[in-house]
């Protein structure tokens, strides 16, 4: 049996994607939740679970674990019977964390770039090229579809679909059918309306 996990959460926030996860996952987990407009995520006692202040974040037992594709993968692995990380040995296991890494490590930091209207003179000067190289990266994986790994649901559909439906509601992307419609079928799996339907429920109480 899974000691439950502590979600560290804030409402309208990537952390709302975590509680799908863990809705997908089928697992034991509380949520500890924070008003970020009244800044309880920079608050000492959150600080000293993340000192960056964000979410999501996540405790097990002793273990704490921030950062979101972080948690994606240890929570994924730890609940392996619900089959949403391919296993080690699995062929789709390189290409699964391939993806994971590509979000944080690249995906983000050029959406930044983009939305800073801040251009990358010399390619050779950062780890992910420019905007429109790892665009065209993610476009080539979501024209396969349905799922990022084909036919297979995974974890990465989780952080990809609540990124970037996040990211569309804010016309920070480009206008692709691909991504409409990789957001829509993702979105519309139950643990996804269940999460948007507790994450309106606990901002609609801080707005008390």
């Amino acid at each position: 049996m899974t000691s439950q996990i502590t979600l560290y959460h804030c409402p309208h926030s990537r952390s709302t994607s975590a509680i799908m996860l863990l809705e997908e996952l089928k697992a034991p987990y509380r949520l500890h939740v924070m008003n970020m407009r009244k800044g309880e995520n920079r608050e000492a006692a959150y600080l000293s679970v993340n000192p960056m202040g964000k979410v999501p974040a996540i405790r097990h037992e002793d273990a704490i674990v921030t950062e979101q594709v972080a948690i994606y993968i240890y929570l994924a692995d730890l609940f392996s019977d619900a089959k949403l990380a391919p296993p080690i040995g699995d062929p789709l296991r390189g290409p699964y964390l391939r993806w994971m890494a590509f979000y944080g490590s690249c995906f983000e930091p050029a959406l930044i770039d983009r939305w800073l209207k801040r251009e990358v003179e010399d390619k050779k000067t950062t780890g992910y090229g420019n905007f429109d190289d790892v665009f065209n990266a993610l476009m080539g994986l979501l024209s396969k579809g349905p799922y990022l790994l084909g036919e297979r649901f995974t974890a990465l559909d989780v952080l990809w679909g609540g990124a970037l439906g996040w990211m569309n509601a804010f016309d920070l992307l480009p206008k692709r059918q691909e991504i409409t419609d990789y957001v829509a079928l993702v979105q519309s799996r139950p643990a996804a309306l269940f999460a948007k339907q507790k994450d309106q429920e606990l901002a609609a109480a801080q707005a008390d």
